[in-house]
């Protein structure tokens, strides 16, 4: 399994008879640290619900052919999930800031005025 960001989507007007209905999008590889690795690739959405700038994971190979609703079809790679929150919790590395680290939200209960 591999992180990676969802960068594009692909149209294709004939597709595989099991791969009909199934999203084609273009992912970029990540490290733990959200920094691109090699080159994008396409990958079936297994999750029907990843969108371009989506942080998602990834299997391929095998795998991939046994993540979609129809077994064995003919890809490459394949989303299985979509990432909620990254948390790299190595000494001496600053968290990368952006929209993956969940802030809690201010109580609107309280007050500073009180």
């Amino acid at each position: 399994m591999q992180l990676a960001k969802v960068i594009g989507r692909l149209v294709a007007t004939r597709k595989y008879k099991g791969l009909e209905g199934i999203k084609l999008l273009i992912i970029q590889p990540l490290d733990k640290f959200q920094n691109p690795i090699g080159e994008p690739v396409v990958a079936a959405d297994g999750t029907a619900l990843a969108g371009p700038g989506d942080i998602v994971f990834f299997v391929g190979v095998r795998e991939a052919a046994q993540a979609l609703p129809e077994k064995f079809v003919p890809v490459d790679h394949a989303i299985t999930g979509i990432v909620d929150e990254i948390d790299v919790p190595e000494e001496g590395l600053p968290a990368k800031p952006g929209v993956f680290r969940k802030e809690p939200s201010p109580d609107p209960s309280s007050s500073e005025n009180s």
